[in-house]
């Protein structure tokens, strides 16, 4: 369980700021659903949220409501225990919508820009950032790019790369929404596709998108964080051919990097 952010004092409330697409991960989280349903029971409007934003999920939110202990419904403490178990489950996903700047301290994208550079050439190219979140890669790639498209589907995370980007005074990043199945750039857009830490959930759609966007000659680089193992991610890359390396992230250790030319 992730620990970035201290939720003993937010408010339940908070998962009504969930975008669409993190609503529907619900179904394949860790949360605990005795908790998650006493949780949802004391706070109906949550509930409305989360089946009205995604509707997709309601016949889980059917099956988990079930699961409500009843003899908890009246205890405050009760409840506000399952409300920061659900929190802590989903820690990552609310420090994104509520304050992506704790997601920006965590010592793990201390990493060697380097590591990235020395795979690619972004000099005078259009590159697109696929998840782009706080923008560790976005700005790595805009020191010497043409324009790059940070693609990120949380509106949170988006607000507070736009206000970096302001602050650092870039003027050759642009923000837009998007997710990895689904990027929106037509084909043989991008000069170079790059991403960290959103491939692996959906590999061959993800690939496909990022092979369809980018231009014959240009490149698609990735760092999964699968570590530094050989798993079904590492496996699929090798087998669409893509070149690795290891590189070494701060607090996690050793880690891999793919690249593949187009």
């Amino acid at each position: 369980m992730l620990n970035w952010m201290d939720v003993t004092n937010v408010s339940f409330n908070s998962l009504m700021l969930l975008e669409e697409v993190q609503i529907s991960w619900l179904k394949e989280s860790n949360v605990d659903h005795e908790k998650l349903a006493l949780a949802l029971n004391a706070n109906p409007h949550v509930e409305w949220y989360l089946r009205n934003k995604c509707l997709e999920i309601n016949p889980w939110v059917d099956a988990i409501m079930k699961k409500v202990k009843k003899d908890h419904i009246n205890n405050p403490q009760r409840v506000r225990q399952a409300e920061i178990s659900i929190l802590e489950s989903l820690n990552d996903w609310i420090v994104y919508v509520v304050n992506p700047a704790v997601y920006d301290l965590q010592p793990f994208l201390n990493w060697d820009s380097q590591e990235l550079t020395s795979v690619v050439d972004f000099t005078d190219k259009r590159v697109i950032d696929v998840g782009a979140g706080t923008g560790r890669l976005t700005f790595v790639a805009a020191q010497k790019a043409k324009t790059v498209y940070a693609v990120e589907p949380v509106w949170r995370l988006r607000k507070y790369l736009k206000e970096k980007i302001k602050e650092k005074g870039y003027d050759n990043i642009y923000v837009v929404d998007g997710l990895a199945e689904e990027i929106p750039f037509p084909d043989n857009f991008a000069d170079a596709t790059i991403n960290a830490h959103v491939f692996g959930d959906k590999l061959e759609e993800h690939y496909q998108e990022f092979k369809r966007v980018t231009k014959p000659g240009g490149k698609i680089v990735m760092c999964p964080g699968n570590g530094d193992r050989d798993n079904k991610v590492h496996q699929f890359l090798i087998d669409k051919g893509f070149e690795w390396g290891r590189f070494e992230q701060p607090r996690d250790g050793m880690m891999r990097k793919y690249w593949l030319g187009c």
